[in-house]
């Protein structure tokens, strides 16, 4: 433990605490286009349909991403297979080689507690029950943690540096009344629910930062937080936790998601940079999904268009992904040698196939030539796509 003496600068510490306040001309704009975004979102998801897979997908996303931004790194298969049972969806058979975990089954139980149960109001008890499903007691800790109980009489601090001249980052409120800290929370959490002034993505924003600012466990505070933000988005439509990522669009500004934290939390009751910060990480969360739908859109017209083009297994297996895109999508166009090391087929067949995808003007050649020649998927596709279309 560090002897330190914080100068009465942490948020907790002014007066007035716990009653922020935000600057509600500059967040007006972006709410208005959250709330568009989301609607589009609603909308395009209604095109694709919310499948139980799809639905499985979006939360796996949400857990591995929320403990990679702890810097812990999960099994993706074992996570899958946890979920894939709670949602009544078959996974692969990796789960026979990455068979479930306590661990993993603890995450599925918190993210479907959240996802499932969104009309049961907040409480301890369900705080210390999500608490014990993240470090279940089958599972070998290096450190002594107090699992579902709160922290103990310790400063709770974030430090770094040297430790005769350590950096203090933030230090939460002491032990001794945390109890009634949390009380308030919890209660302002189920009261504002019903709040129709307070926007339910503000409403989020404040719940996230509020919760991280108690810190009332040892550790798990900031994947307790992530689930309380997906608690508090899903109580606005029941559903939107299913649709997009939070914690993934946390991961990829996750240096700039502690540093926002920091700041906000030495700073006065204002916390409008925070909300600012948060929205942008919902907007760009929405974007993504978004694009996700937009690209399974695009594949359904595209199968549309060549349904009875007589195409063989490995033709339509190197067409998906070309459609699909991405890091396995062949972003520069595909090769007659990549193709014929994805299927496995000979170099005159690869060649062959090719030549046939491009006379039924599902792929089209790239500028070069001889062995430099690439294809991918027609202009006329790849209009579509990058266009926007949302008709299916």
């Amino acid at each position: 433990m560090i002897n330190y003496t914080p100068p009465n600068r942490w948020i907790w510490q002014q007066l007035g605490w716990p009653h922020f306040h935000c600057q509600s001309e500059t967040l007006s704009p972006l709410l208005r286009a959250l709330h568009a975004k989301q609607g589009l979102l609603q909308g395009s998801t209604l095109s694709v349909g919310l499948t139980p897979a799809a639905a499985l997908d979006v939360l796996l996303q949400n857990i591995i991403t929320s403990s990679a931004i702890e810097g812990e790194a999960l099994n993706l298969a074992s996570v899958r297979s946890s979920l894939g049972k709670r949602l009544g969806v078959e996974t692969d058979d990796d789960q026979l080689l990455y068979p479930t975990t306590a661990r993993t089954e603890g995450l599925a139980d918190i993210m479907m507690d959240a996802v499932n149960h969104w009309d049961l109001p907040l409480s301890l008890a369900r705080l210390f029950q999500w608490h014990r499903w993240l470090f279940p007691v089958s599972e070998n800790r290096l450190t002594n943690i107090r699992v579902g109980q709160l922290r103990g009489n310790e400063p709770m601090q974030v430090v770094s540096g040297r430790i005769d001249k350590p950096k203090v980052h933030f230090e939460a409120p002491p032990r001794q009344g945390l109890e009634t800290q949390l009380d308030t929370f919890i209660t302002w959490f189920n009261n504002s629910r019903n709040d129709s002034t307070l926007d339910p993505f503000l409403r989020a924003a404040i719940a996230h930062f509020w919760f991280i600012t108690l810190h009332p466990f040892d550790d798990g505070n900031g994947r307790i937080a992530r689930t309380i933000t997906d608690l508090a988005l899903t109580q606005a439509d029941s559903q939107s936790v299913r649709l997009y990522s939070v914690s993934a669009a946390i991961l990829e500004k996750r240096a700039d998601y502690y540093t926002i934290l920091e700041e906000s939390q030495s700073a006065n009751l204002d916390i409008t940079a925070w909300a600012i910060w948060f929205f942008q990480t919902l907007d760009a969360a929405l974007t993504e999904s978004l694009n996700n739908i937009q690209s399974v859109l695009h594949k359904r017209r595209f199968w549309q268009e060549f349904h009875s083009a007589a195409l063989s297994k490995e033709q339509q297996k190197v067409l998906n992904r070309l459609l699909d895109g991405g890091e396995k999508g062949f972003q520069n166009g595909i090769s007659a040698g990549q193709y014929q090391k994805v299927t496995q087929v000979s170099k005159a067949t690869a060649t062959r196939h090719l030549a046939d995808l491009v006379e039924k003007k599902c792929l089209q050649k790239l500028d070069g030539g001889g062995r430099s020649t690439r294809y991918q998927i027609a202009e006329k596709f790849n209009y579509l796509r990058n266009n926007g279309s949302n008709n299916p």
